[in-house]
């Protein structure tokens, strides 16, 4: 069986800021330092045999203090901004509690809550589902499919694209789903690419 591990970066600068972040390249804090800790330490049983992460420095120094964690420091690791955060456009920096205020409680939730509806020079979740899962599909899916184990440390909305596609969930589903930082997320695979998610056998399957 092969195994795709996702993990959400450790907290942000602007996660403890309450900032919307999107491609703005800020890194982690000292608590998001220990989450990546602990993800490496909770993985550092597992085979690991390619890491891919973000452009982002949030991502990347995750990734670094797991593998280091792990003692898996010499694993191939690929970046590529396919699996960048989405983008969040002019609200980029700005305060949320400050934002909801200025434009209203309810917009500031469509944009954040909603499939298919972007903020202002931004990216909806479909944008970031439309980009994460061709790369996907296209350079990760063979990788899984010669029986290689595969971590991912990306965003959450990225994560929540991929999410979305391997468990086959709806907008309303995936729209509802929390990815906590630094907590690993397991997919194994059977011989015949079904998934089987956090122990339960499903009858998704890699298409």
């Amino acid at each position: 069986m092969t195994k795709l591990f996702l993990v959400r970066h450790g907290q942000s600068q602007w996660n403890l800021e309450n900032r919307f972040t999107g491609w703005q390249d800020v890194d982690i804090t000292a608590l998001g330092q220990l989450e990546a800790e602990r993800a490496g330490q909770i993985l550092k049983d597992e085979r690991v045999d390619v890491a891919y992460t973000s452009k982002l420095t949030r991502a990347q120094h995750t990734l670094k203090i797991m593998l280091d964690e792990m003692g898996k420091t010499d694993t191939p690791v690929i970046i590529d901004g396919a699996l960048n955060e989405r983008a969040y456009g002019t609200l980029e920096g700005l305060n949320k509690a400050e934002t909801a205020k200025k434009y209203g409680a309810e917009q500031v939730h469509i944009w954040r809550r909603s499939f298919d509806i972007a903020p202002p020079g931004g990216e909806s979740l479909k944008d970031t589902y439309d980009r994460v899962i061709p790369y996907f599909e296209n350079h990760i899916k063979p990788v899984i499919v010669k029986g290689q184990n595969v971590l991912i440390v990306a965003h959450g909305n990225s994560l929540r694209a991929l999410i979305m596609y391997l468990e086959e969930l709806s907008p309303e589903q995936i729209l509802q789903r929390e990815i906590a930082t630094g907590t690993p997320l397991t997919y194994v695979f059977d011989g015949q690419m079904n998934v089987i998610r956090l122990g339960k056998v499903t009858k998704i399957s890699i298409r």
